[in-house]
């Protein structure tokens, strides 16, 4: 896979008046997000964080120095490259792994691109969006979603909305 960025966290404001902020974590959460220090191709480096209890986290940039450049990120996703991660297992992958892949029908037919990678509690949803913009959801089954590689998504073609 290229290295691409991959995004661990989002700020989603300023937290007290010391520069500190709060984050929504993506993936395996604060576990992902404490072996990285450096984020957005070093823009911010990562002084100190905790969880918040609530499922997000509690962080201090060295770049932040107070409230106002707290609030001033709200909204920044913080990513690292693909190679500072992990190495995958067998049948694992990242989310970012998916995203913009052309969608085609095991036929071969073009179906649009995957725009969004979910999981609500039982399996991974794929979101893919036509090229009218509508958009569908998927199961990432096997029967669903025979396969996938770097260059693109197959989809079996009952699943086409």
């Amino acid at each position: 896979m290229q290295d691409k960025p991959v995004t661990l966290a989002a700020v989603t404001g300023a937290h007290g008046v010391a520069g500190e902020v709060r984050l929504k974590l993506f993936g395996e959460g604060l576990e992902g997000l404490k072996p990285h220090k450096s984020f957005n191709e070093g823009a911010l480096t990562l002084s100190k964080v905790r969880s918040d209890n609530k499922g997000g986290a509690i962080a201090r940039f060295a770049e932040v120095a107070d409230r106002n450049a707290a609030e001033a990120l709200r909204g920044t996703v913080l990513t690292v490259p693909r190679s500072a991660l992990p190495a995958l297992e067998e049948g694992e992958f990242y989310y970012s792994d998916l995203l913009g892949l052309p969608v085609v029908t095991d036929a071969g037919d073009e179906v649009g691109r995957v725009c969004a990678v979910e999981n609500f509690g039982a399996t991974e949803i794929v979101e893919i969006e036509k090229p009218d913009g509508k958009k569908f959801m998927v199961p990432l089954t096997e029967q669903a979603v025979p396969g996938w590689d770097a260059e693109k998504l197959t989809l079996n073609a009952d699943f086409v909305d």
